[in-house]
């Protein structure tokens, strides 16, 4: 290019598009129309469509022709570009440039607040935000639009991330004409998040709450919608209706997260774009289930500083390999043909996203599909497809000028074009200085100089003639001007300053002593692209396991057909326990049992010596829950559904499978009078959370009595919940039974409320209370008050003070108390606890289980059980039955789980010796005939978990020692729930409502 043609580019660049507008102009007007055509480029119109060596010609912000050859228009200004390539700028589709700051507000449990403190006719809860039009409150951000210009955007979606239903997002540009001139499409998508966000008010303070709020609104929006007699105004109503034909985005935090928000989706009949997280790879199969598309980050983790021993220790063996496999996630994606745009969002520099970019292409990732998903997908998902991310001819004008291929490691983004406004990102140098010279020093030809390295950001080395020994040099390029410094003799650094002229480079200098110099440098070779050129193999990545992380397996364990012989068999029937027996399992059924059996395709299991009992049943836990248990931001929280966060990748699962439990109800904690749905589960170590569910299981629901619920423990600061005395919770009770009958009995256009209706359940026994209890005079209050609804109450769990009531609770028709085998002294309320409480019940004819409600002792809830040997003289049979069938009656599975019988399912223990032994070990636990724990295996297995380990530590170590970033080694202590613990959507912090010292 000219000197002359630089210049007349230089102004021609900073010319504005001519468009009409409404808005004046002072002064005199520039009406010029920016009609160019750029020749000589490869031109590439999209991905797959490549045209070598041609002519873009653009007018008035608009692509007019993308043709091969020089194609230059009459009246068009011609800007050669010979080698360099063109691209449609890339389209971020999530993103929160220009939008105000999200404040966290204060609230929580220091502070509750029950209702809504937002002004004016809106939702009740303040995380719902639809109302919020992101094209409203957008504002131009120059240093925010100039750094996403470097990354090569064109177009962002961006949106108010904030809350959980957010309102609308609305596509822009990133140049610097006025916010007017910005906007692709004002109203482009809706956004929805699990996230409360700025929200201070208490409800939610769970994840289950955030998805009962988005599943209350959506039916609420719906019956607004259809009320023609309206005697409500809602504003944030009427937006959520307005928008339902956007393409709606839903952000998550996690796979289980994407997993939840489709189902949603799929309940309410919206197919969301997902805002991953990048760890969709762990669970491929159950991502392309959803059908959905997803934009993922480009936020790779970095690697952690594993230098100190002690801090590697800290790191989880999932953290390891996410950060190893992360790269690759969308590669993996890809090949399972589920489709996806990219985003910037959240990266510390945004600036990093093309490295990321071509990080991706690296670890399998084809750069049609890469290109794709950065241009022509996100368009897609946004339906401007037409407009931006391709240069299909009437497309905006926004591309970037790159110096080559964009996927090379040395390709730059030289210029990027945003609606026909032309920003310099690198200024493109008049020649090619790149080669090799013959580097004189005031006339002594003593050095040679080598420029690699990019034409716009060419590299600089010397070394002495004769010796091959490289110099320490640095240098730089800024349009023809060049400075190199250089360490070239004893006397320290020289500084040399000079110019571009023809095929040398000249000018002054310093050495660090003060003399001055002159240099001159005289090409003698050309700069070969070729010599920078080279092979990248697929980088060597572990396996994905099942769950992903410690004691996982690469594939998911199998149904098999099993004899176990010889085994000692606790049957939990009339027959008792059965000596040197056999029994068979197949087709995850318990098929015979007797002596001598044989199937020529079972795989045989010697039991000589050991113990065969039931699957262990807990019917009080709190394991495999996600982001917390109580929903406490209301007195009755009966909407809430522990089987909505299913958290499949809990340790705890493993460990209780160890130690024999099979299946466990999942319950809401005791913050409220009436919480949430229960979710029953099989403990199927490594399958997705639906696949954990107990099939066909009846519903439950936890209550709560006592200190808990009337908030006796919470501090001062919580008075204005109620109910606050114990004759309050008898108030509460009534009044939501009351409330339920009356719901049943509306006519009309009636809402549907999904708390009264579950309410209702319970009244019309099709789901059963499992309630928290202590004190005898509440847990006749409850049987009184279900009594007079003509109901009756199904469990009653803790109950330490059962062994006072047990005749009237069998009266009542109590289906069963499941209690702590010696507990006691953790609070006032169970002062009165005694360790005969589970023997007494069991003999005045109540179905008695013992349950953990805690990890730690889940694990060993054999144990518990033979408390109630040593307190109160139950016999070894009745005893193992408080852990397997008594739960299973209570659960009302007991025709599938609970004793050894043949029909049953095969949730059946391996022991090594006498269950309720404390010398007992689980060789092996079976659920529906496929084993799920193994001690057999597990040395094996845990040698293998070392050694990967290992393997990635030492890569972590090596990729700092090759300058690599990282970052501190940090602990994070996984929360182990109990009844009384609520988290704080604030802090992240787990307030405990009790003080207890077990």
């Amino acid at each position: 290019m000219t000197t002359k043609l630089l210049a007349l580019w230089l102004l021609l660049g900073g010319m504005a598009v001519y468009a009409q507008g409404t808005f004046p102009t002072n002064g005199v007007g520039d009406i010029r129309s920016g009609y160019f055509a750029l020749t000589g480029l490869t031109i590439v119109v999209e991905s797959g469509n490549t045209i070598q060596n041609g002519t873009l010609v653009i007018r008035e912000g608009r692509v007019v022709s993308a043709s091969a050859g020089n194609n230059v228009p009459a009246g068009a200004t011609e800007i050669p570009l010979p080698g360099k390539y063109v691209y449609p700028a890339f389209v971020d589709p999530y993103s929160n440039y220009g939008m105000p700051e999200v404040k966290r507000g204060g609230g929580g449990w220091s502070n509750p607040q029950l209702d809504s403190k937002t002004d004016g006719p809106y939702a009740w809860n303040q995380a719902l935000r639809p109302e919020t039009q992101a094209q409203g409150i957008f504002k131009y951000n120059s240093k925010a639009a100039e750094t996403l210009r470097k990354a090569g955007f064109g177009a962002v979606l961006s949106h108010h991330a904030d809350g959980i239903a957010r309102g609308t997002g609305t596509l822009v540009l990133l140049h610097g004409e006025r916010e007017n001139q910005m906007f692709v499409l004002g109203q482009a998508t809706q956004h929805f998040s699990f996230d409360k966000g700025s929200s201070t008010q208490s409800y939610p303070t769970s994840l289950m709450g955030s998805i009962a709020l988005l599943r209350q609104t959506y039916l609420d929006a719906d019956w607004y919608a259809k009320n023609t007699d309206k005697r409500e105004f809602n504003l944030s109503l009427e937006a959520w209706n307005q928008q339902k034909a956007l393409p709606a985005i839903f952000e998550v935090s996690d796979w289980q997260n994407a997993l939840r928000a489709d189902k949603i989706g799929d309940e309410f009949g919206v197919q969301y774009l997902i805002k991953g997280a990048g760890d969709e790879y762990q669970r491929i199969a159950e991502i392309k289930a959803t059908g959905a598309s997803f934009i993922l980050p480009l936020d790779f983790p970095e690697a952690y500083d594993v230098t100190d021993p002690l801090d590697a220790q800290m790191i989880t063996l999932a953290q390891l390999k996410h950060w190893e496999m992360a790269p690759a996630n969308a590669a993996r994606l890809h090949q399972a043909g589920i489709n996806f745009a990219f985003t910037a969002n959240g990266m510390k520099n945004p600036q990093d996203f093309l490295k990321n970019l071509r990080k991706a292409v690296q670890y399998g990732l084809d750069k049609n599909t890469a290109l794709k998903a950065v241009t022509q997908n996100p368009a897609a998902f946004l339906r401007v497809a037409d407009k931006v991310g391709t240069l299909r001819n009437g497309a905006m004008a926004n591309f970037i000028i790159t110096s080559g291929d964009l996927f090379e490691e040395a390709t730059n983004i030289l210029e990027n074009w945003n609606n026909g406004h032309r920003m310099v990102v690198l200024e493109i140098p008049a020649r090619d200085i790149r080669g090799q010279y013959t580097l004189a020093i005031n006339g002594e030809p003593n050095y040679e100089l080598n420029i690699e390295g990019t034409m716009e950001k060419p590299s600089f080395s010397i070394k002495k003639v004769g010796l091959d020994d490289k110099i320490t040099t640095s240098g730089t390029l800024n349009n023809q001007l060049l400075t190199i410094s250089a360490a070239l003799n004893s006397d320290g650094q020289v500084r040399l300053s000079g110019w571009v002229d023809q095929n040398t480079l000249k000018g002054v200098g310093e050495a660090e002593n003060g003399t001055s110099l002159t240099w001159l440098a005289t090409r003698k070779g050309e700069h070969s692209a070729s010599s920078e050129s080279k092979t990248t193999e697929l980088p060597t990545l572990g396996k994905v396991n099942y769950p992903f992380g410690a004691y996982g397996s690469e594939t998911l364990p199998q149904q098999q057909t099993l004899l176990i012989k010889n085994v000692t068999v606790w049957t939990n029937e009339a027959d008792g326990v059965l000596q040197n027996t056999d029994v068979l399992i197949k087709n995850g059924k318990i098929s015979r049992v007797g002596k001598d059996l044989n199937d020529g395709g079972a795989i045989v299991i010697d039991g000589t010596g050991k113990h065969l009992t039931p699957g262990i049943i807990d019917e009080h836990s709190h394991i495999g829950i996600s982001q917390g248990v109580n929903e406490a931001g209301l007195t009755s929280s009966a909407e809430v559904r522990i089987g909505d966060v299913l958290d499949s990748q809990d340790i705890d699962i493993y460990r209780q499978l160890a130690g024999g439990v099979t299946s466990s109800q999942l319950l809401h904690g005791s913050a409220n009078v009436i919480g949430g749905q229960s979710a029953l589960i099989k403990l199927k170590w490594g399958e997705a959370p639906e696949k954990l569910k107990f099939p066909n299981a009846p519903g439950f629901i936890k209550f709560a009595l006592g200190e808990n619920v009337k908030q006796a423990n919470w501090g001062d600061n919580m008075r204005v919940r109620y109910p606050q005395t114990r004759m309050g919770v008898e108030q509460v009770l009534n009044d939501a039974f009351t409330r339920a009958l009356e719901y049943e009995q509306a006519k009309g256009n009636k809402r549907r409320d999904l708390n009264l209706e579950t309410v209702l359940e319970i009244v019309k026994s099709q789901r059963f209370i499992t309630c928290h209890s202590y004190v005898q005079s509440e847990i006749n209050m409850l049987m009184k008050v279900a009594e007079s609804f003509k109901f009756k109450v199904n469990t009653f769990t803790h109950i330490l003070e059962g062994y006072k009531l047990a005749d009237k609770m069998k009266e009542h028709g109590v289906l069963g108390a499941s209690t702590f085998a010696d507990w006691w002294a953790y609070k006032m309320e169970v002062k009165d606890a005694i360790p005969y409480n589970a023997a007494l019940m069991t003999q005045m004819g109540v179905n008695t289980a013992i349950n953990s409600d805690d990890a730690e002792m889940g694990r060993r809830l054999n144990q518990e059980a033979a408390k109630a040997v040593m307190y109160g003289g139950l016999s070894e049979e009745e005893a193992l039955k408080t852990v397997t069938l008594n739960p299973a009656i209570m659960l009302r599975v007991a025709d599938r789980v609970g004793s050894i019988k043949v029909g049953k399912d095969a949730d059946v223990v391996l022991w090594t010796d006498n269950p309720l032994s404390i010398y007992a070990s689980v060789n092996k636990t079976i659920i529906d005939g496929t084993v799920y724990f193994d001690a057999d295996t597990e040395p094996a297995k845990q040698a293998a978990m070392r050694e990967e380990k290992a393997r990635l530590i030492q890569k972590m170590l090596e990729a700092k020692q090759g300058g690599a970033p990282t970052r501190k080694a940090d602990k994070s202590e996984k929360i182990r729930w109990h009844c009384d613990d609520i988290t704080d959507h604030f802090s992240g912090e787990v307030f405990h409502l009790d003080e207890r010292t077990h």
